[in-house]
């Protein structure tokens, strides 16, 4: 029997969770506005990629998915990933993430799988081709504080603008943004110390932090950017930009997967 597969099936998008823990039952997790803003945005189905370490092989990944976001989340990449001392003991990290992702990443950049990462996602990127990061921003001369601030704000206000950005001329999100300046905002306390090789730069900070970068040589779309999109699809023409053309890139690559 010969079945029918409508053109209007979205592609897939593969979010990645976070390990946690309910009532003594591990857990995988992810923040709702991914999700949203993969459906809304992105137009594609979104579905949440275990936290499950080598229980997601690369070849089985690409061969299923249309794209992955790389989610923001309240652990931080252990610094042993990229040679540095171990953080805090009091530091949030996420061990079972680290195996699962930064494994995965350079294959699926390869691949050319789309690839859109945020928050922690643009620094376990940064680190899984080779970058380092700063641990702890404000306490470094001459940086802004990019904290979140005054928990005690309604959540969706931790969300508002915070700083410009300087986007690189000719560069993805410039093109955009149709500017070579936005307002983004700023919830991270961690933040690319040396930027791994092969990465180029979309978007730097008053301060020279490294705020967005490409994969120069990427056979498909990257995109990796410290501020959160997704939290601001529905007011920010270059936050559903973004996730805009990240879709239309995981329906090219669907396109790309059924005619072969």
């Amino acid at each position: 029997m010969n079945l029918h597969v409508p053109t209007a099936v979205r592609p897939v998008v593969a979010i990645t969770s976070d390990r946690g823990e309910f009532h003594g039952h591990a857990i995988h997790q992810a923040f709702d506005s991914y999700l949203r803003a993969v459906h809304q945005a992105a137009g594609a189905l979104p579905l949440l990629l275990p936290a499950a370490g080598a229980a997601i092989d690369a070849a089985s990944l690409i061969a299923a998915v249309d794209g992955v976001v790389l989610t923001g989340g309240p652990t931080n990449v252990q610094a042993e990933r990229y040679g540095a001392e171990p953080l805090p003991p009091a530091t949030l990290t996420d061990p079972d993430r680290d195996d699962t992702v930064l494994p995965l990443l350079p294959a699926l950049v390869a691949a050319g799988v789309p690839v859109l990462a945020v928050c922690r996602g643009f620094q376990e990127f940064n680190v899984a081709f080779g970058g380092t990061l700063e641990r702890a921003v404000h306490a470094q001369e001459g940086r802004l504080d990019h904290r979140e601030g005054d928990h005690d704000r309604p959540v969706e206000r931790w969300y508002d603008d915070a700083h410009e950005v300087a986007l690189t001329p000719g560069g993805l999100l410039a093109n955009l943004a149709g500017a070579t300046r936005a307002t983004v905002n700023s919830l991270h306390h961690q933040g690319v110390g040396r930027l791994a090789p092969g990465l180029r730069i979309e978007a730097v900070a008053p301060d020279g932090l490294v705020e967005a970068f490409t994969v120069a040589d990427a056979p498909g779309f990257t995109l990796a950017v410290q501020w959160h999109p997704e939290m601001r699809v529905g007011n920010s023409p270059l936050a559903h930009a973004i996730f805009a053309a990240f879709g239309e890139a995981c329906h090219a690559r669907r396109a790309r997967r059924l005619a072969a």
